[in-house]
């Protein structure tokens, strides 16, 4: 009896100490949100301002901006990612990088997103609120409180989706564009598969050829098929093929299991994983990725979809598109260039040569050892296509491209590949492949 007792009494106690570290861990998450939301808000006071726009019901969206300037240059819009990616915290340091070059930056907080998620009331926009043609039109409305007539447009990823946008509406106010990993739309989904298991089913590159066989055993012998490609993508786009090449020989053989798991998480997290005030809010925006970027679109049941990697979405259709795009680029008559990295597995070069051929006056800038986003992964080869881009000498790019890429490596997600070699060669180290 005593030991039964003594039992239930360890399990309560197991328990309560299991609640208490929860609630510290919530306290402590609030403690950061409120940090981040106090450092957003005063980048803002101090480095921007807020445009009213309409909503409907008499609504109204304080629309966050920041900018930050350095002389008398043609302003360059930065458009992140997501999407869901927020402007104003995570990419300070991309502006005072600008700055120090003496360019000219404009940032906006995408509605429903950061600062820019409630209405003038602080209720959370609606779905129906946060459509790319109204946030395009947002661009034009801090620009008109700027004074600024026309400029140059950097979007990444599904920031070049919307900067593609914002030209389709507002072909008067782009003086330039730069498309850093452009995506495209849900017809690029064929285009994104067939790039992915060219190298890692087919081994049609010699560099991927023994990576390729020894993800065909994984999938053989019953790897989680959405594990299987987070981690394939995520380590390609980060460290590499020979790296990725190492992890998959370890697992086969049973090893790496840490690492295995923390990638995958880390790779399904990006698309899927919870947000972070002022920094990643991808509830509101869903409908958009859904609809307009296609990840709504079902896996075809073949091992190595990034389609898996979207989460599921039974019933689920997202926004539509609102324009087809590739009818509308011939129309882009401003200079564009496009960047492209040669590990990008979201968006592969062959989407960014496409868009290319598709526009009357643009270049392609491909970086070798560059995956996904120069605007978050190698911010100062980003910045240095646009202040190329913005003195109107876009057309000599193809050929700094190999000295741009030389260029030191920051932005918010730089260090993932370092990081990533090191932990896979320390859990790999015992039996090296």
């Amino acid at each position: 009896m005593r030991s039964a007792t003594g039992a239930a009494e360890r399990q309560d106690r197991q328990g309560s100490g299991a609640g208490t570290a929860d609630a510290e861990r919530d306290r402590r998450a609030e403690r950061a949100a409120a940090v981040r939301l106090r450092s957003a808000r005063d980048q803002v006071a101090k480095h921007g301002g807020v445009v009213e726009r309409p909503l409907d019901g008499r609504r109204t969206l304080p629309l966050a901006w920041v900018r930050a300037r350095a002389g008398d240059r043609t302003p360059i819009v930065v458009v992140p990612g997501g999407p869901g990616l927020a402007s104003v915290l995570p990419y300070s340091g991309l502006r005072r990088a600008a700055q120090a070059r003496g360019l000219d930056v404009i940032m906006v907080e995408h509605r429903g997103v950061g600062l820019s998620r409630t209405d003038a009331t602080g209720a959370d926009l609606t779905t129906d609120d946060v459509t790319t043609c109204a946030a395009a039109d947002d661009l034009a409305a801090v620009l008109d409180a700027n004074g600024v007539e026309r400029a140059v447009v950097l979007g990444t990823s599904y920031g070049a989706y919307l900067a593609q946008v914002f030209g389709v509406r507002h072909p008067g106010r782009v003086a330039a564009m730069v498309l850093d990993s452009p995506a495209t739309g849900p017809g690029a989904v064929p285009a994104v598969r067939a790039h992915l298991r060219g190298l890692y089913r087919d081994g049609r590159d010699p560099r991927t050829a023994r990576a390729a066989e020894l993800v065909a055993t994984l999938a053989e012998h019953g790897e989680d098929p959405r594990d299987l490609t987070a981690v394939v993508r995520t380590v390609h786009e980060f460290a590499g093929p020979a790296r990725l090449e190492r992890l998959l020989a370890a697992r086969v053989r049973g090893g790496a299991r840490r690492s295995w798991a923390r990638i995958a998480g880390l790779g399904a997290g990006e698309t899927t994983g919870d947000g972070i005030p002022m920094i990643f809010d991808g509830d509101l925006v869903r409908p958009i990725g859904l609809g307009e970027l296609g990840f709504a679109v079902p896996p075809d049941g073949e091992v190595l979809d990034l389609q898996r990697t979207y989460g599921d979405h039974p019933g689920q259709t997202g926004h539509t598109p609102p324009y087809d795009l590739a009818a509308e680029l011939p129309g882009f008559t401003w200079p564009v260039a496009v960047i492209s990295g040669e590990r990008d597995v979201r968006t592969p070069r062959s989407i960014a040569e496409r868009v290319v051929a598709r526009l009357p006056d643009a270049v392609l800038v491909p970086l070798s050892a560059q995956g996904h986003s120069a605007t978050d992964n190698h911010q100062l080869a980003a910045l240095n296509v646009a202040h190329v881009v913005e003195a109107g000498a876009h057309r000599a790019l193809p050929g700094l491209a190999a000295r741009i890429e030389a260029l030191p490596r920051r932005g918010m997600q730089a260090l993932v590949g370092p990081i990533l070699s090191a932990g896979i060669a320390l859990d790999t180290f015992v039996d090296p492949s």
